[in-house]
């Protein structure tokens, strides 16, 4: 709600309900376009840039680092500042550093400025879904919900083909610059349409667990990444993965005392969000690895083109998106979650005594 007991905004203006999904849903067309168009372009920027194939993994590594400090941070950032506020500010920051990713002449320069975008990221999703809940009522979200993944939907889709096109046809970098136009017109249409919904009183910002648990997460995420493409001795992977744990462990009581942490742990106790948070965590490691791994291999391994590997992964979402239009339907029949009678091998059997 946009104020302590003021109407939903789509339920005063309803041609909102499907206004607002949509946009929030254009960011993440935009971070689902920019994703998966880098994963057809990797090999071309390798050959630009000097380096190999497999080093520029640290482009993508570094966004995921840069969301991985920023996300905890974004709740705080809105309710201090307005939703509408910070979401077209991180769009706005998205664009720009996709804009300086364009001109980068060098790794290093390029990773850095990804991390300026990975800001802009972890801004934009999580706000965009704050907008979304305080925009609707309970009973509306499943349907803004289905509206808001078209376009989510549409960009990783469209991604590989867009990419393959202007990395063949044009250059690598124009996979970046396509973000500038996208990002002011996305951001024009949320400060046109979005309401800016704020705390009435902000808590205290929680500056030292959000630096115990962006420091935790970075050096967890480096680790993992320093598995698979060493770029740090073994040992002081090792020495990262250990101090990860007990910087989070640190963090866990830190939040257990802390009046408003910067990430809330308590939620975990909520059985569905629990379930939902680890279970939907395992599906989205390969869920999101398919992207960025199908291109790899069609280029690198199979030597065709980056359009022709555009051509065969963009279908991948075909079948999500089909899913999607029917999700609503089948939630109405059956629910989210049916009890199924068991089979009779597994039905409990009855006490002795009553049994004939």
């Amino acid at each position: 709600m946009s104020d302590a007991g003021a109407p939903f905004p789509t339920t005063a203006q309803p041609r909102l309900r499907i206004v607002i999904p949509l946009i929030v849903g254009y960011a993440f067309f935009m971070e689902g376009l920019d994703a998966t168009m880098i994963a057809v372009s990797i090999p071309a920027m390798a050959k630009s840039l000097g380096e190999s194939p497999l080093r520029l993994n640290l482009v993508i590594a570094s966004y995921l680092l840069s969301l991985a400090v920023f996300i905890p941070v974004s709740g705080w950032i809105a309710d201090r500042y307005g939703a509408r506020r910070v979401f077209c500010a991180a769009v706005l920051i998205f664009a720009a550093g996709s804009a300086l990713c364009g001109l980068a002449e060098s790794l290093p320069m390029l990773i850095a400025m990804r991390v300026v975008q990975g800001f802009g990221g972890a801004m934009m999703t999580p706000v965009g879904r704050l907008i979304l809940l305080r925009s609707f009522p309970r009973a509306g979200l499943v349907s803004a919900m289905n509206w808001m993944t078209i376009p989510s939907m549409v960009g990783p889709m469209v991604g590989p083909i867009v990419g393959g096109l202007l990395t063949d046809y044009a250059s690598w970098r124009w996979i970046f610059f396509l973000n500038i136009p996208i990002g002011v017109l996305g951001g024009a249409l949320a400060l046109m349409f979005f309401d800016n919904f704020r705390a009435p009183a902000p808590t205290r910002f929680d500056l030292v667990g959000f630096v115990i648990a962006g420091v935790a997460l970075f050096m967890f995420e480096l680790a993992i990444e320093n598995v698979g493409h060493p770029v740090l001795p073994p040992s002081l992977g090792a020495v990262f993965f250990a101090l990860s744990v007990i910087m989070l462990l640190v963090y866990w009581h830190h939040a257990r005392h802390s009046p408003a942490p910067v990430l809330d742990l308590g939620l975990l106790g909520i059985k569905t969000f629990n379930i939902g948070t680890m279970v939907g965590g395992l599906c989205r490691v390969g869920l999101d690895a398919t992207p960025f791994l199908l291109p790899l291999l069609f280029v690198v391994g199979f030597g065709l083109s980056a359009t022709e590997a555009g051509l065969l992964t963009f279908s991948s979402t075909l079948s999500a998106m089909a899913v999607r239009s029917v999700s609503r339907r089948l939630l109405r029949v059956l629910g989210f979650r049916r009890r199924w009678p068991a089979a009779p091998c597994c039905r409990p059997r009855p006490p002795r005594a009553l049994r004939c």
